[in-house]
């Protein structure tokens, strides 16, 4: 435990010291002048009158402006040197038909009929549905509620287009956005990597332009979102006056596992559809619009380490039954990641207060062998809306202790888990379209969105507020939330048992 404190604050040391010579190095130009007009400007009032400074002046008129000129286009420099604000102008969550939900008890029966499964398995995956968080009416696609299941190609590109289709409609409408205006299209899905690819396929059915700067991700697991704005932002940097769109998701059509190995189960009881677009802009004129500036984005990847790379995998169980095995150290490789993550975005956001009370403690117990814990900085004092990845219900039990956040800084979380499942990079999104609908984001928040990927990596982004966002009004179309906001949030006991016996998926499976 003391060597892995004593790395982490080695690498909160490190990040620190390098985050005070970029301040110091961009502010350099200014020391320079400041310090330069406070040593002549006393020698030229005390040696010449204003006559004599204006009859030099005249008589060194070239001399003169080429210096205005020159300073001019130092400034202008500077100016264009430093990097291009980031806006998100809106975002749209998809939202399936109320043909597509269906309750845990169903869930249930219909794993029974997919067949393969024996009464261990079946068993397993009702305790684990039980205890996921999870409520009555997530999403699955028309592939997996059919009798049998029909998982093939077709219905997997069915399934995407329904999804990526919805989101990027509703998000040119919600924006006005011309489709030709679009520079850059990213996408991301995980698991299902199609060719033509989902950017292809973006580009195809809105027809966006020859030169749009197109970029397709795959096999990045939950954490994928966050990449994509990161890879976005840096992009924005490069392609001045233009929007970016970015569509996370995640397909389970191919993905479903109808196999007996108990680590590879778990994300049946986990994962649904979903889906989500966001619009980016390096526009200025967008800033007057614009909901969120992107502040900045801290990427983590521990992939390095055996055991983190390998906590999370797709493979093949001993009957050829493909599917995703989460290990037993998931928790442990997420805790390390998460620790590796806020140590980096620590001194970025953090008060200078809570960065002195972390090395106090840190000095009290190394240095002096004081019977002290570790100062966990309270991020609440720096950030006030957290949008952590819906993983699963041990996850954010988990974060929830660890950064000691409230039951209402994990509401957002919580209800996306429970209303909408697993649905991957896009769980993001669900959350801030959360706190928009209940009208929490007010001018000047800051919103600290964590997510965790395979390989294995954990990914951060902050945002401010530009502007206060309205609340979703039941009926509303443009939110997602928009039929549940009256409803939520609920309490969700940490073991909500299913009405369906084993007898039942028994005799459905017969």
């Amino acid at each position: 435990m003391d060597r892995d404190l004593f790395r982490t604050v080695k690498q909160g040391t490190r990040n620190q010291a390098r985050l005070l010579y970029h301040r110091l190095v961009c502010r350099l130009p200014h020391l320079l002048a400041v310090t330069l007009l406070l040593v002549v400007a006393p020698r030229l009032v005390s040696t010449l009158s204003l006559a004599a400074l204006w009859s030099e002046a005249r008589a060194n008129a070239a001399v003169l402006l080429a210096a205005c000129a020159g300073c001019a286009a130092a400034a202008y420099a500077y100016a264009m040197s430093r990097p291009r604000p980031v806006y998100l102008v809106d975002l749209a969550g998809y939202k399936p038909g109320p043909a597509h939900e269906a309750t845990r008890a169903q869930a249930i029966r219909q794993f029974g009929l997919a067949g393969g499964f024996d009464d261990e398995s079946m068993s397993f995956q009702k305790r684990m549905m039980e205890r996921s968080g999870l409520g009555e009416a997530t999403h699955f696609p028309a592939s997996l509620m059919s009798i049998p299941v029909d998982m093939c190609l077709q219905t997997a590109r069915d399934e995407s287009e329904a999804v990526v289709f919805g989101v990027v409609d509703e998000l040119l409408a919600k924006t006005g956005v011309r489709a030709e205006d679009i520079g850059v299209v990213i996408a991301n899905s995980s698991l299902y990597s199609p060719t033509p690819s989902f950017v292809s396929l973006i580009v195809n059915r809105y027809r966006l332009r020859h030169d749009v700067v197109s970029h397709n991700l795959s096999g990045m697991g939950c954490s994928a979102g966050i990449i994509a704005i990161d890879l976005a932002k840096h992009l924005l940097q490069v392609h001045p006056d233009t929007y970016a769109l970015v569509v996370s998701t995640e397909n389970i059509t191919l993905n479903a596992y109808l196999g007996n190995n108990r680590p590879m189960l778990v994300t049946n009881t986990l994962f649904r559809v979903g889906g989500a677009a966001v619009l980016l802009s390096n526009r200025r004129q967008e800033r007057a619009r614009a909901k969120y500036q992107l502040i900045h984005t801290v990427r983590t990847h521990r992939g390095a380490s055996d055991r983190s790379y390998g906590c999370v995998t797709q493979e093949e169980d001993d009957a050829g039954h493909v599917g995703v095995s989460l290990s037993k150290e998931l928790m442990s490789v997420a805790g390390e990641a998460l620790r590796t993550n806020i140590t980096t975005l620590g001194p970025l956001v953090l008060p200078l207060s809570e960065q002195l009370r972390f090395l106090a403690t840190v000095v009290l117990k190394r240095v002096f062998r004081a019977d002290v814990k570790p100062h966990i900085p309270d991020f609440t004092l720096a950030l006030d809306h957290f949008c952590i990845h819906a993983g699963g219900r041990g996850v954010l039990d988990e974060l929830e202790r660890s950064l000691k956040l409230s039951a209402w800084h994990m509401e957002p979380s919580r209800m996306t888990l429970y209303r909408f499942g697993n649905t991957s990079s896009s769980s993001l999104w669900y959350e801030l379209a959360y706190c928009e609908a209940k009208g929490r984001i007010k001018k000047g928040d800051r919103v600290w969105q964590i997510a965790f990927g395979s390989g294995f990596k954990c990914n951060s982004a902050v945002w401010k507020a530009l502007r206060a966002v309205d609340a979703v009004a039941v009926g509303d179309t443009g939110s997602p939330w928009a039929q549940d906001v009256d409803v939520l949030p609920v309490h969700v006991p940490k073991v909500v048992p299913i009405d369906d016996d084993e007898a039942s998926y028994k005799t459905a499976a017969a």
